[in-house]
C-alpha cells in the first residue's frame, strides 16, 4: 500500500488514480495517525504543494523511526536544489509531478527496497533472539553445571619416604576439621600398610578392597559399605586389614569413589603409599591440593626432592603444593633453610619431635584430641584450616580441570 501527502485535492485526486489501493492524506498529522496504524507501509509520496521544509523534515522522521519505509518527493521542478533536499534528508528519490510512468516506477523500486530491508531486519532480529536464547541456554546450563558439581576439596597427602609422619598428618588434619564442624572422609589407600584406623584405634569390618566386589558400580549403596564411622562429623575408608584377599579395589574403583565422596563431604583427605603407584596417581589427579611431608634428614630429602620433580613431570601445579616439615628440630646438621633452598619449597608448618606425638599414636588418639595444648595440635590445626578455606574458591574453576587433562595424558604417553 502507499500513502499520497498533498494538501491540493485535484493532484491528490490524480496520483490515487495512477496508484492503485494508496491512501490520500492533506496533512501531516492524519498520515502520522495512518502510520502508526500501518506498520507495513512501503512507501509514502510527497506531493508537490507539500512545503520543502515540511518534506524534509518527514522524511528525516522516516530515515530514523522507519528505516523500510521510502519517501518519495514530487516536484513540479526536478533540480538541484530538490535533489540535494533529498539528499540531505533521506529521501528515496525525487520524480517530477507530471513524470507519472516515474512515480509508478519509483513506487515499485520503493516496494523492493522496503522488502528487502524487512527481510534484513527480520533476520537481524531472528539472530539477536537466537544469541539472547543460547545466552540463556548456556547461562542456564552453567547454572545446572555448578549446581551439579562436587562441593567438597580433595587433599593428598603423599611423601615417597616411609616414616615421615604422613599418616600422623593425614588423620590429624580430618580429625581437626571434623572437630571444626566440617563433614570429613579420610582415605586410606596404602593398600599394603595402611596405618589409618590403627591410629584412630577402628576395628572396620569392610576395607576399599570391598569395592572389587560391586564390579565397577560405585553407588551411594558401595560407598556406604565400606565407610567406618569414627565421629558424628568424621567417616573413614580403611585399607585392607589382610595383604592376601581374594579381590582388589582397582584405579578405577578408587576414582569413582574418590568422585563421589566429594558429593558427600566437604572435605576428603587421602592417606597414600610411599610410590607413585595407581592408587596414589588415581587420587593426586583429583586433589585440590597436595601435601607433602618429610622430616629434617638427607634420606626424606631425597626421597622428596624425587617426589617434587616427579610431581613437576606429570603437570601438578605447584601452587597446590603444601610442606609439612616434620621433626624440624633434630640436630643432624641439616637447617630448615638448607632443607627448604634445596627443595625450591617454603615449608607451611613445621612439628617438633615430642613424646606426646608417639604416646598418641600409641594410645590410637589423634594429636590434636589428645593433646590439644600442645604446638604441634595448634600448628595442624590452624593447617588444617587453611589448606581447607584455601581450596575452596579454586576447587572448581576450568583451569584446574585443563591441567589435570594434561597431566593425565602426559602420563599416558
Amino acid at each position: 500500500m502507499t500513502a499520497i501527502l498533498e494538501p491540493d485535492t485535484s493532484q491528490a485526486g490524480i496520483l490515487q488514480a495512477m496508484l492503485h489501493g494508496s491512501a490520500s492524506f492533506r496533512d501531516m498529522d492524519e498520515l502520522r495517525r495512518h502510520l502508526e496504524v500501518t506498520p507495513h507501509e512501503f512507501a509514502v509520496v510527497v506531493g508537490p504543494s507539500v512545503p520543502a521544509d515540511v518534506a524534509a523534515e518527514f522524511a528525516q522522521w522516516a530515515r530514523v523511526q522507519r528505516p523500510d519505509l521510502g519517501v518519495i518527493l514530487l516536484r513540479d521542478t526536478v533540480n538541484s536544489d530538490a535533489l540535494a533536499l533529498a539528499l540531505r534528508s533521506g529521501m528515496r528519490e525525487v520524480v517530477g509531478a507530471r513524470d507519472l510512468a516515474g512515480v509508478t516506477t519509483a513506487v515499485q523500486r520503493a516496494r523492493s527496497v522496503a522488502s528487502a530491508i524487512g527481510q534484513t531486519l527480520m533476520g537481524e532480529a531472528q539472530a539477536a533472539a537466537d544469541a539472547a536464547k543460547a545466552e540463556l541456554e548456556a547461562e542456564a546450563a552453567a547454572a545446572q553445571a555448578a549446581a551439579a558439581a562436587p562441593t567438597g576439596t580433595l587433599h593428598t597427602v603423599f611423601s615417597t619416604k616411609g616414616g615421615v609422619g604422613k599418616s600422623l598428618v593425614a588423620t590429624n588434619v580430618a580429625v581437626a576439621l571434623a572437630d571444626a564442624g566440617r563433614r570429613v572422609c579420610l582415605v586410606d589407600l596404602d593398600v599394603n600398610s595402611g596405618d589409618v584406623a590403627i591410629m584412630l584405634q577402628l576395628n572396620p569390618t569392610r576395607t576399599i578392597n570391598d569395592l572389587a566386589g560391586f564390579r565397577g558400580v560405585i553407588d551411594e549403596g558401595a560407598i556406604d559399605s565400606v565407610l567406618t564411622k569414627y565421629s558424628d562429623n568424621l567417616s573413614i575408608v580403611a585399607a585392607p586389614i589382610r595383604l592376601d584377599g581374594p579381590e582388589q579395589a582397582t584405579a578405577e574403583d578408587v576414582g569413582k569413589l574418590l568422585d563421589a565422596l566429594k558429593y558427600r563431604f566437604e572435605v576428603v583427605v587421602v592417606d597414600t603409599s610411599g610410590v607413585f603407584d595407581d592408587h596414589a596417581l588415581t587420587a593426586l589427579d583429583r586433589s585440590d591440593s597436595i601435601v607433602l611431608v618429610g622430616t629434617l634428614d638427607i634420606p626424606a630429602l631425597k626421597g622428596l626432592r624425587l617426589a617434587t620433580n616427579t610431581l613437576e613431570l606429570l603437570n601438578f601445579a605447584k601452587d597446590t603444593w603444601r610442606f609439612v616439615l616434620n621433626r624440624a628440630d633434630g640436630r643432624v646438621g641439616l637447617s630448615v633453610d638448607e632443607y627448604e633452598s634445596t627443595l625450591s619449597l617454603k615449608a607451611d608448618i613445621t612439628l617438633v619431635s615430642a613424646n606426646e606425638v608417639l604416646n598418641a599414636v600409641n594410645r590410637g588418639e589423634p594429636l590434636v584430641r589428645a593433646y590439644s595444648g600442645h604446638q604441634n595440635s595448634k600448628a595442624l590445626a590452624r593447617f588444617a584450616t587453611n589448606l581447607a578455606g584455601s581450596s575452596t574458591s579454586a576447587a572448581h574453576t576450568s583451569d584446574t580441570g585443563g591441567r589435570k587433562a594434561s597431566r593425565l595424558r602426559r602420563r599416558k604417553g
